[in-house]
């Protein structure tokens, strides 16, 4: 494949809105295409239990590409289970293109994975069916749903293989495609039923960095080109640096968050209702902060100094 220029943030940015505003009827209504109000999550067994989320709350808009970064164990592998119909929260509020997931019934749960939304494992081998080829295995959910003709589906197969740059495996089958085709596969796979948002969990954990770089540029055009609302976990600095909005979750809530305009980027502590806030964990190493911190408001700020200083 030959290498081309990575593509201008700015650019993509400008266009996966205008896609989104053609996908929302044309209005600039953009706001809160998914929203995490309170959201908890607790596992339950005889002997334990374990409060995953603890309250979250989370806003994206139509037309995003947001990365979820945070240690094992954070939370962020459960939000995505929730918001992709695999998992049920326990209370508050999620909220994905209109659908309240903590009210909806097996069979509306089930009809909300097939047509709503998209997901792409980190597993290649999870992604795609190994009898069929690229072409069949991206046709084979549009036939399921029957939106399409058997030639239309095959027709509108290879358009999003081509659009994810592996319109050449084609008539492939898994085993004849290397672990960034797959991936690249398993994206178009996952947007054939023109869902609203795509969810993604480690889509390039288990590939080397230039073969990360290709995948993530496949959904970096989904988003674009489809105006289809990106939420990706992930662990590579390479993706979550290549995202205008980057969010952290800490011990089961929203900590912080980068946005990135013009190649600068900005890092923001999140207050939730209460206005708690958790300071970014370097920050809190760095100034040695523990037990108490001492406060103080300025005109147009607030000052945060270890609670032991005499100044």
């Amino acid at each position: 494949m030959t290498a081309t220029a990575a593509p201008d943030l700015a650019a993509l940015q400008r266009r996966a809105a205008e896609r989104a505003a053609a996908r929302a009827g044309g209005t600039d209504r953009l706001q809160g295409h998914l929203v995490c109000d309170g959201l908890v999550r607790i596992f339950k067994t005889e002997d334990v239990e374990v409060v995953a989320l603890q309250g979250l709350d989370l806003v994206i808009d139509r037309g995003e590409l947001v990365a979820i970064v945070g240690a094992s164990g954070s939370g962020k592998s459960t939000l995505l289970n929730i918001l992709s119909g695999l998992d049920e929260p326990t209370a508050g509020l999620a909220q994905v293109a209109g659908h309240h997931l903590l009210a909806m019934s097996a069979r509306r749960r089930l009809h909300y994975r097939r047509h709503t939304v998209g997901f792409v494992w980190q597993q290649t081998g999870r992604n795609l069916l190994p009898y069929l080829t690229a072409a069949e295995n991206v046709a084979l959910p549009i036939r399921l749903a029957r939106r399409r003709g058997r030639r239309a589906a095959r027709r509108r197969a290879h358009e999003l293989l081509d659009l994810v740059g592996v319109g050449y495996c084609a008539d492939r089958r898994p085993a004849q495609l290397s672990g960034g085709e797959q991936q690249r596969t398993a994206v178009a796979v996952a947007v054939a039923n023109d869902p609203e948002v795509l969810f993604a969990d480690e889509p390039t954990g288990e590939l080397d960095e230039a073969t990360a770089a290709e995948v993530f540029a496949a959904m970096q055009a989904i988003n674009a080109e489809l105006g289809v609302t990106i939420v990706v976990v992930t662990h590579d600095p390479a993706v979550s640096e290549q995202v205008s909005r980057t969010v952290a979750i800490r011990d089961g809530r929203t900590a912080s968050e980068v946005r990135r305009v013009d190649g600068v980027a900005e890092e923001y502590a999140l207050l939730d209702r209460a206005g708690r806030m958790q300071l970014p964990r370097a920050y809190v190493e760095t100034l040695a902060l523990r037990d108490r911190v001492r406060l103080d408001l300025a005109p147009d700020h607030v000052q945060v100094r270890r609670g032991d200083t005499d100044d």
